[in-house]
């Protein structure tokens, strides 16, 4: 576990190193990719959106010359677009960072399902993730050093979970369903590593969150984050507790490169809303292994996919 301090303006060199990075095409998962780009690693953009991914792409080009960035399409919520999406992603030569970044951030108010009937939430934020890792494990597992990052959020620590409703059948609102879904998916990055660890494999898994960042207080860029001189005034109103998601990716970009991180870490702002990467302690409910057991059940029952068993 690192506790050396980390300069998110001066990154270890990633030349040579394959980082590929899940809803890629704005916001947290854009800056996250343009930061990796610009410290020399080859970048996949895996997207839902091949024009809004298009657009990201070019953007990370003009901005470094000369990177080297791709695009793979998926959609977390659809099992199918998974599958097709991991096939391609295993072609790769390496593969040294997998992000798990892509997300609903605003849930709808009523509950809605995937194409393969799971919630919709649930699925895009998380299941549909397990089964991507669940697919590309034997391509990780292939490139030494591997990691895999999974992406948190302060809302874990605003909510309790039901294990017995985590397709939110009984009860569902926006909040749970997002906050619910962070829960699964900080506390599947944790069991994740324990179960690396367990088969021997080499490959680890760690966890980031990003605290409170939002699009007002991001820098613009063309095509990608453009907001208006509205949302600009109305997002710097909260400077004080707020950050852009240039700086909000800055735990995730750590948690991928980081040489002295391990397996298992947690990373987020300083200030827990805002400021440079630093370890975290996860909230209990993402600790607790009796948790992780019933959300890693439910992820393969909703998936039809086994994952690293013991």
């Amino acid at each position: 576990m690192t506790t050396v301090a980390w300069d998110p303006a001066r990154l270890p060199s990633q030349a040579g190193r394959v980082v590929a990075v899940t809803g890629a095409n704005a916001g947290l998962g854009f800056f996250t990719s343009l930061q990796l780009a610009r410290a020399g690693a080859r970048v996949v953009l895996v997207c839902r959106d091949q024009m809004k991914a298009a657009r990201a792409r070019a953007a990370i080009q003009r901005l470094v010359p000369g990177s080297e960035v791709s695009v793979v399409r998926l959609d977390t919520a659809d099992l199918g677009s998974v599958r097709s999406a991991a096939k391609e992603l295993s072609a790769l030569d390496r593969l040294d960072v997998l992000i798990t970044n892509a997300g609903i951030v605003h849930p709808p108010r009523q509950r809605e399902v995937s194409p393969d009937g799971l919630e919709l939430v649930g699925v895009t934020n998380h299941f549909g993730h397990f089964a991507l890792v669940a697919r590309l494990v034997d391509v990780l597992e292939r490139t030494p050093g591997a990691r895999v990052v999974t992406l948190g959020s302060l809302a874990t620590r605003l909510v309790r979970l039901d294990v017995d409703d985590l397709q939110l059948e009984r009860r569902y609102t926006g909040w749970r369903a997002y906050a619910q879904s962070k829960i699964m998916s900080w506390s599947f990055g944790l069991e994740l590593d324990r179960r690396l660890r367990a088969a021997g494999a080499q490959t680890r898994a760690l966890v980031a969150h990003p605290g409170y960042s939002i699009t007002g207080r991001t820098p613009t860029v063309r095509g990608v984050n453009e907001p208006g001189a509205g949302e600009r005034f109305v997002d710097n109103l909260q400077a004080s507790v707020t950050q852009g998601k240039d700086r909000g990716a800055w735990p995730t970009v750590r948690a991928a490169i980081d040489p002295l991180a391990d397996g298992g870490d947690s990373f987020g702002p300083r200030y827990r809303l805002k400021g440079a990467p630093v370890l975290e302690t996860p909230a209990l409910v993402s600790r607790d292994p009796d948790v992780a057991a019933a959300i890693w059940a439910e992820s393969e029952r909703a998936t039809g996919l086994t994952l690293l068993h013991p």
